[in-house]
């Protein structure tokens, strides 16, 4: 009960697309939003660490489909429409993305380590009660032992799928900390 989205729920309706727009139009009167206004939207001052900043940046850099710089409308509603409604598939790949800096489509050791570290540290920084037991260098060897299927030191974007599929465990060290939804979320309920 309540597993099996139909059709019509999956669909963004228009009304909800005019006020997502009244609200991004809000926030962004240029059309287009900007590093520096995606981080001060996410709460990110000169006050916080450099890891929650870089973060905010590869987050931003991964929705910016068309690499200009900014995110307009259109890349606005993709991202939250992943965020809020994609599938486990479509957030990977984005993950991937994200984890991919170099953009060559294959994941080395030092490119997941800077992903992993960044996410424990502002895992521990939320929750220290929660955080993980072992340390970003060897979450990042464990996940390569787990998911690195030809040991060649790279994850390919079908490994990283599978592998996070497969392994709950992978799968949680894997998945980006998506502070935004409870922004997403907020800003879509205010003034509702």
């Amino acid at each position: 009960m309540g597993q099996v989205q139909s059709e019509e729920d999956r669909e963004v309706g228009l009304s909800q697309i005019q006020e997502l727009y009244k609200k991004f139009a809000n926030e962004c009167p240029s059309g287009k939003l900007h590093l520096h206004e995606f981080k001060r939207i996410f709460g990110i001052t000169s006050d916080s660490t450099e890891e929650e900043s870089a973060y905010m940046e590869n987050l931003f850099r991964s929705f910016d489909a068309n690499h200009d710089n900014t995110i307009d409308f259109m890349e606005y509603v993709a991202a939250l429409h992943l965020v809020l409604r994609g599938k486990l598939e479509d957030k990977l790949k984005w993950s991937f993305k994200v984890y991919d800096r170099d953009g060559n489509g294959r994941l080395d050791k030092q490119e997941v380590k800077h992903v992993i570290k960044i996410i424990y540290k502002l895992r521990k920084h939320d929750h220290p009660s929660n955080a993980e037991k072992l340390t970003p260098d060897e979450i990042c060897e464990r996940i390569f032992e787990r998911i690195d299927q030809n040991n060649d030191g790279q994850i390919s974007l079908q490994e990283f799928i599978e592998g996070a599929q497969r392994d709950q465990w992978v799968l949680d060290q894997l998945r980006l900390d998506l502070r935004p939804t409870g922004w997403f979320i907020n800003h879509q309920s205010k003034n509702s």
